[in-house]
């Protein structure tokens, strides 16, 4: 995707630095110093073996960089870029201790954030010619926050909040806290800044009807509802604000929850438990 804005490479580099020296240990690649010949140079390809979407070129970069400036990397498929079996997404070259002792690191990061961007590339591919967004949320991965929102961008989908300050999102144990969703929203507006959000989550059409009556708010989580109940909501919304879907959405029924004219649809599962795109390294001759 040309308009995906790249991380800068002190946002990656701690995570594959701590990727390499967990799999380094304390003595290095025994397998590789056992077998490898003194400066033995090796070139490899990482390959595509199911079609998908790329992301995290630059942790591939980074784990043979980290280990020798020197190695020569090439992309052929930058991020974002849609893939098929045996295309070559990338090409490394350098010694055998270097690409060897970063291929794990640079698979295991390159397959999982890839495996992010397809799955959020399904789903936008689903609710084409709606004005629907797809996001994700804060069920990340602890450390791995910034790069799988990335990946989700590399996907074509948008992120959700980023960390807790960066909006006020009001949900069902803040209205338990509160005892109603006036209060809530009362106390929100009070303590939020004129540049700060508020969104609050919904269950039911008459919390809805509450909010709506009482100031409301910016954004409405519409959380599992129906989709007759969607409908409802974003009839009673009535573009004051953005309805935002979520609960349960998958690749098969997006199209028919964006159809009911929300905003948004949030997926927590396109980081929290997405399968890990099949790419591979091979060794060429």
């Amino acid at each position: 995707m040309s308009n995906l804005a790249p991380l800068p490479d002190i946002m990656w580099e701690p995570i594959v630095r701590t990727g390499l020296l967990e799999d380094f240990g304390s003595g290095g690649d025994a397998t590789t110093h056992a077998v490898a010949s003194p400066g033995q140079s090796l070139r490899a390809i990482f390959r595509a073996r199911k079609p998908g979407v790329v992301a995290g070129i630059s942790a591939v970069r980074l784990s043979f960089s980290l280990l020798d400036r020197a190695a020569r990397f090439e992309v052929h498929r930058p991020d974002g870029s849609r893939i098929e079996p045996n295309d070559v997404i990338a090409e490394i070259e350098g010694p055998a201790e270097v690409v060897l002792g970063g291929e794990r690191t640079a698979l295991n990061l390159l397959s999982h954030l890839s495996g992010i961007a397809t799955a959020t590339r399904e789903v936008v591919d689903s609710v084409a010619g709606t004005k629907a967004r797809v996001c994700c949320t804060r069920k990340t991965l602890p450390g791995l926050r910034a790069i799988q929102k990335y990946a989700v961008k590399a996907g074509g989908g948008s992120n959700h909040r980023y960390r807790l300050d960066d909006a006020i999102l009001i949900k069902d144990n803040h209205l338990a806290l509160c005892g109603s969703v006036e209060k809530a929203l009362e106390a929100a507006r009070e303590k939020a800044g004129h540049l700060m959000k508020i969104e609050l989550e919904v269950d039911n059409l008459v919390q809805l009807e509450a909010a709506l009556k009482n100031g409301g708010a910016d954004a409405y989580l519409l959380d599992n509802m129906n989709l007759e109940t969607l409908r409802e909501a974003v009839r009673m919304i009535d573009g004051r604000a953005i309805a935002e879907a979520s609960g349960g959405i998958t690749p098969a029924t997006a199209p028919a929850i964006a159809a009911t004219g929300v905003d948004v649809l949030s997926l927590g599962w396109l980081t929290h438990s997405v399968t890990a795109l099949d790419i591979g390294l091979d060794i060429e001759p």
